[in-house]
């Protein structure tokens, strides 16, 4: 009876993936002629026990033991939520303020708002690389001595930090074009402490006379080096670590440059929609909030503003560090393109510093980390000295064009060491970690914006009574 039976119902059916297994994990039935084989005797087996069980010992997939990690249509529908919800926000914004977009704004910012005082200096800023590749043609020759070497480089270096904070306080610039300008000398500043630096050590090695004839040949020796064509090319390479001989391609790739040209001319037009359109509106109406120390408002403003100012700052990363550099390499044939990690990955704030600005991180190692530790230093003592440093710098671009001196970009910057060993403790590793990092990135950002501009409100447009606080102002 149970023979005909079986053989009315037919072969019994292939049994489904188990939930976690190797083939739910892919998404395809990639089994094994050994494995559905077993498989299909047990289902056999079980076929003739009179209660027909469907039951074997399993773990629920979001449990950790069930070794399930397929949550790629999750992912789908949160990314699906978030275009939702941004979407959202975008159409609130263009019902409350309108269509604020306007480019041609920017040119009259740039050009009217103390944008020549900018262009000016930053017109002006070959001179003090010139006056680096003087001293160090001077020392080469034997014309000066180390001292005199040193107190030309500090006293150069000084004046061209110095220089833009005097030009923009006295002309009175607006933010956006001195931001331009330090941006640029503070590259330039950075450079050429790389640039002194790797001099003085090339001219004090003793291997410099060990190197065989057939390598000189093919490799530029100091002080070979000392020309305005080698000082050009480094200023206009992506880096800000100096070499002799920096690592070449063999020819420029044309797609590849007009697409990371195409690229940039895009996402900067993406950015100053975002700024113009929700940012700055946004920021505007946390004044009142702010100035009246609403904490409930004021958490709330922090929040809404996290979103256009993380989106821009996202857009930021990709303009400059792939965008940008990938095309100034591409064009000076720069072979090494690894200006940043997986920061994204990161389950601490170290490693997030590591990897998000690697052109920054090789310098800070390379000429303030390890020259503190050869010295005798402790790591937490020069880890310390590269954060106040980093500090500064923040610091330094932000107040400056604001045209006051505000420790909030330093003293969150600081605030990353305790931040870092925190994340550093075992438990916070990983997952937790990494939510931890992107927690500072994502809100750390608009609540320094805030604070900023509530500063920047008291300071520059309260005592005007009788002034109309709009983008244009702050700009």
């Amino acid at each position: 009876m149970a023979d005909s039976v079986a053989r009315l119902r037919g072969p019994p059916k292939a049994p489904k993936a188990v939930p976690g297994s190797e083939e739910s994990r892919n998404g395809n039935e990639a089994d094994t002629s050994k494995d559905y084989a077993s498989d299909m005797e047990e289902y056999a087996k079980q076929m003739q026990r009179p209660d027909r069980p469907c039951h074997k010992p399993c773990d629920s997939l979001f449990s950790n033991q069930s070794g399930f990690h397929n949550y790629r249509g999750l992912l789908n529908d949160c990314i699906l939520l978030l275009v939702l919800s941004n979407s959202k926000s975008a159409f609130e914004n263009l019902i409350t303020y309108g269509f604020l977009v306007n480019p041609l704004k920017w040119v009259y910012v740039l050009v009217n708002k103390g944008g020549d005082s900018a262009f000016g200096l930053v017109a002006i800023s070959w001179m003090f690389p010139l006056a680096v590749l003087l001293i160090e043609q001077a020392m080469a020759k034997g014309r000066l001595s180390q001292r005199s070497l040193l107190a030309c480089h500090i006293l150069n270096l000084l004046v061209m930090l110095l220089l833009p904070v005097v030009v923009v306080f006295l002309s009175q610039a607006g933010p956006l074009g001195s931001f331009f300008a330090l941006i640029v000398y503070t590259v330039i500043f950075l450079k050429l402490i790389s640039y002194t630096q790797v001099n003085w050590w090339c001219r004090n090695s003793p291997e410099q006379t060990k190197t065989d004839s057939k390598q000189k040949m093919k490799m530029v020796q100091y002080p070979d080096n000392l020309n305005v064509k080698d000082l050009m090319y480094f200023l206009c390479a992506p880096t800000l670590c100096y070499e002799l001989n920096f690592p070449r391609t063999k020819r420029i790739r044309k797609i590849f440059v007009l697409r990371r040209t195409l690229e940039a001319i895009f996402i900067i037009n993406i950015q100053m929609a975002i700024s113009q359109q929700w940012l700055l509106p946004i920021a505007l109406d946390s004044l009142e909030p702010f100035k009246d120390m609403e904490w409930v408002i004021m958490i709330q403003r922090v929040l809404v503003l996290a979103l256009p100012n993380h989106l821009f700052w996202l857009l930021g990363f990709y303009y400059i560090f792939h965008s940008l550099m990938n095309l100034s390499g591409e064009l000076l044939q720069f072979a090494d393109r690894k200006f940043y990690g997986d920061w994204w990955n990161s389950d601490t704030i170290a490693r997030f510093w590591r990897t998000w600005n690697i052109p920054v991180h090789r310098w800070a190692s390379r000429h303030i980390y390890n020259p503190l530790v050869s010295l005798g230093y402790g790591k937490m003592t020069s880890q310390f000295a590269v954060f106040l440093f980093s500090a500064f710098f923040h610091e330094y671009l932000v107040s400056i064009p604001l045209q006051m001196l505000r420790p909030w970009a330093f003293v969150m910057m600081v605030s990353q060491i305790p931040l870092g060993l925190l994340t550093n403790l075992p438990f916070m590793r990983g997952q937790i970690g990494n939510i931890m990092v992107w927690i500072g990135i994502v809100l750390g950002q608009p609540l320094a914006i805030l604070m900023y501009l509530h500063d920047y409100y008291w300071i520059h447009w309260a005592p005007l009574e009788d002034s109309v606080v709009n983008a244009t102002n702050f700009m």
